[in-house]
């Protein structure tokens, strides 16, 4: 299913990171897929609370852990300003879904990078 609400839909996840060649373009393109995955999550089941918002972020900040070998194995590390451009779209995320008053720490709590 598409992302039906405009913001998100013309958001360009991790922006910042593709110019960087630290960051092979085929990582960030799976950690964008992530986050696209994540607003069509949002969309799909509409968490009512934060507990419910919060499942789906930790869920999507799993797979950025996941990611993380890959990164690795590519002699790259999802490091300083790629855990900044991270957070600030899960950031961007929570703002656009109404979810103003969500703490970022517990948005990407479960994060090992």
């Amino acid at each position: 299913m598409p992302i039906t609400d405009e913001r998100a839909a013309a958001r360009e996840f991790l922006k910042l990171l593709y110019p960087d060649g630290y960051f092979p373009d085929r990582l960030v393109d799976k950690g964008r897929d992530i986050l696209v995955r994540l607003c069509e999550r949002i969309e799909t089941e509409r968490p009512a609370d934060l507990t419910a918002f919060y499942a789906l972020t930790h869920a999507a900040t799993e797979e950025f852990n996941a990611l993380q070998e890959e990164f690795w194995e590519a002699d790259s590390d999802i490091e300083t300003m790629a855990r900044d451009e991270i957070a600030k779209d899960f950031w961007f995320i929570a703002e656009t879904y109404g979810f103003e008053g969500a703490d970022l720490e517990e948005v990407v709590a479960p994060r090992d990078w």
